[in-house]
C-alpha cells in the first residue's frame, strides 16, 4: 500500500502540471541544504503554474485578497518613517504572495500532501546530524560554494553557545524548522503504524498467530522522530518545547490515546509546577525535573537578561507604535531603528507577528493578513468536517497540516520566522497545502470515493 501510495503522489491528477509537480519535488529536496538551489526548482514550478493555471488562479477570491493586501502594503510603504528600509521590507511578502498563489494551484491531492511531508522529514536528516555534531563534536564549519549556492555555517558549541543551531542563524529558528518535520514526521509514523504494526496488532488479538514485524519506512520514521525530537528540546527552545507538547496532545487526542493524554499532560504539569509553583511545592518537583528544563522555563538560567530584551517590553513598545500610526504604520522593518533609538539596544523585531505587523503597517493591513491566513484554515477545517470529501486514511495527514498551521502561529506570538528563507518559504508552502487541497476537494465536479 505505501508503494501504490507514493507512486501516486509522484504523479499529478493533471497532465498540464506533471512538469511542475516534478520541479516542486526536486526543488523542495534540495532546499534545506541549499535554499537558492531548491528556490530556483521551486521558483520554475511555480511560474509554470501560474502560466497554465492563470484562469483558475485569477478567479479565486482568496487570490485577490492577497493582491488588495500587496497594493495596501506598497501604499503604506510611501508613508513610512524610511521608505527605502519599508520598500525592501516588501521582499519579505510580496514574493511569497505570488510563490502561494502558484502552489496553491498545482497541489491538489492529499496523496501531494504527504510526498511533501515525506520529502520534509527525509530532508532534515542532516541537519539534524549537523546540529549533533555541532553540540557533542565541536563541529565548525564555514563552508561557501559559488556565493550562496551552498553557504554552510556550524558555530561550535551552539548558536547562542549551548544551544542547538545547526546551519540556521539562531537556535530559535531551528526549533521553528524542527517544530515542523516533527510534526508531520509524527503524523508518517502514525500512518505507518496504523498500515503495519497496528493492523498485525489487531490479527494477533483476533487469534492469529502472526508476529508484527515493523517495516522499514517505520523504523526509518521512527529514528528520525525520535532524533528531531531530541534536537528541538537540545534548542533550548521554550517556543519548541511547547510546540512539541502541543503536536503529541493534539495526536494523542486524534487518535484516542487517553493514557498519552494523561502521560503528556503529566510532564508537562511538572515542569510548570518546578518552575512556577511556590517554592516549597516547586522543590518537589525539582527533585524530578531537570534544571536544565525548569531554570529555562523561568528565565533562572538566564536571571540578569537586559529589561529591553524581554518580551513584555518589546510588545508594549510595539503596541505604543501602533496607537501612534494605525492606519498606516510606521513602515516594514522601521521597528529596528525605532526601537534603538528608544532603548539603545539592536533589536530586529518585537518578537510577535500580530504587533509587528500592527506598528509597521498599521491595523487595516494587519487584520486583512490574518483574515485571510484564516479563510484557508478554516477552508481546511471544512474539509476535514466533511467525510465524503476525503478518505478516511487520508484525514490524518489533512489534520497533520493544519496543526503545524496552528503552531505557526503559537511561535508567532512569541518570535517571528518571517525573516528566515527557509522558513518563511517553508511557512508558505504549507499554507498554499491547505488551500489548495481545500479548493480541489471541494470541486463539485469532484468525486466523493475518487482516490487521492
Amino acid at each position: 500500500m505505501l508503494g501504490a501510495s507514493l507512486k501516486l503522489a509522484f504523479y499529478h491528477p493533471n497532465p498540464d502540471l506533471q512538469a511542475p509537480w516534478n520541479y516542486a519535488q526536486i526543488g523542495l529536496i534540495i532546499f534545506p541544504l541549499s535554499p537558492l538551489l531548491g528556490a530556483v526548482g521551486i521558483g520554475f514550478a511555480v511560474l509554470i503554474t501560474w502560466l497554465r493555471q492563470n484562469r483558475v488562479i485569477i478567479h479565486r477570491p482568496l487570490n485577490w485578497g492577497f493582491a488588495a493586501l500587496s497594493v495596501l502594503l506598497i501604499i503604506t510603504s510611501g508613508f513610512a518613517d524610511d521608505q527605502t528600509v519599508a520598500f525592501l521590507g516588501l521582499f519579505n511578502f510580496l514574493p511569497f504572495f505570488l510563490l502561494f498563489v502558484g502552489l496553491s494551484a498545482l497541489i491538489q491531492t492529499t496523496a501531494q500532501l504527504r510526498q511533501i511531508a515525506w520529502i520534509l522529514v527525509i530532508g532534515s536528516v542532516p541537519l539534524t546530524i549537523m546540529g549533533f555534531g555541532q553540540l557533542f563534536l565541536g563541529w565548525t564549519l564555514n563552508f561557501q560554494f559559488l556565493w550562496i549556492v551552498f553557504d554552510w555555517a556550524i558555530a561550535p558549541g551552539g548558536d547562542p553557545p549551548g544551544r542547538m543551531a545547526a546551519i540556521f542563524m539562531h537556535a530559535n529558528t531551528c526549533a521553528a524548522y524542527l517544530a515542523i518535520v516533527f510534526t508531520l514526521g509524527l503524523a508518517l509514523w502514525i500512518e505507518q503504524w496504523r498500515l503495519g504494526i497496528g493492523y498485525k496488532v489487531r490479527r494477533i488479538l483476533n487469534h492469529s498467530v502472526t508476529i508484527p514485524q515493523p517495516s522499514l519506512p517505520l523504523l526509518f520514521l521512527t529514528a528520525t522522530v525520535i532524533a528531531n525530537f531530541v534536537a528541538l528540546i537540545l534548542t533550548n527552545s521554550r517556543n519548541g518545547w511547547a510546540i512539541a507538547i502541543v503536536a503529541c496532545l493534539a495526536y494523542a487526542f486524534y487518535q484516542g490515546w487517553r493514557i498519552l493524554v494523561g502521560g503528556v499532560l503529566g510532564v508537562a504539569a511538572s515542569a510548570l509546577l518546578a518552575a512556577f509553583a511556590p517554592l516549597p511545592i516547586a522543590k518537589i518537583f525539582r527533585q524530578v525535573v531537570p534544571a536544565f528544563f525548569w531554570a529555562r522555563l523561568n528565565d533562572d538560567m538566564y536571571p540578569d537578561r537586559p529589561v529591553a530584551l524581554m518580551r513584555k517590553t518589546q510588545w508594549e513598545f510595539a503596541w505604543s507604535l501602533t496607537q501612534q500610526h494605525p492606519w498606516t504604520g510606521w513602515g516594514l522593518r522601521n521597528f529596528t531603528a525605532l526601537y534603538k533609538a528608544q532603548m539603545q539596544i539592536d533589536l530586529g523585531h518585537p518578537h510577535n507577528l500580530f504587533l509587528m505587523l500592527s506598528a509597521e503597517t498599521g491595523l487595516l493591513n494587519t487584520v486583512l493578513f490574518f483574515g485571510l491566513l484564516g479563510w484557508i484554515f478554516f477552508a481546511g477545517i471544512q474539509l476535514l468536517g466533511k467525510s465524503n470529501y476525503i478518505p478516511s486514511k487520508d484525514r490524518l495527514i489533512v489534520f497533520s497540516y493544519l496543526l503545524v498551521f496552528v503552531e505557526w502561529l503559537l511561535f508567532n506570538t512569541v518570535d517571528v520566522t518571517l525573516f528566515d528563507f527557509r522558513l518563511n518559504t517553508l511557512s508558505w508552502l504549507l499554507l498554499s497545502a491547505i488551500c489548495g487541497v481545500a479548493f480541489y476537494y471541494n470541486l463539485p465536479k469532484k468525486p466523493a470515493d475518487e482516490k487521492s
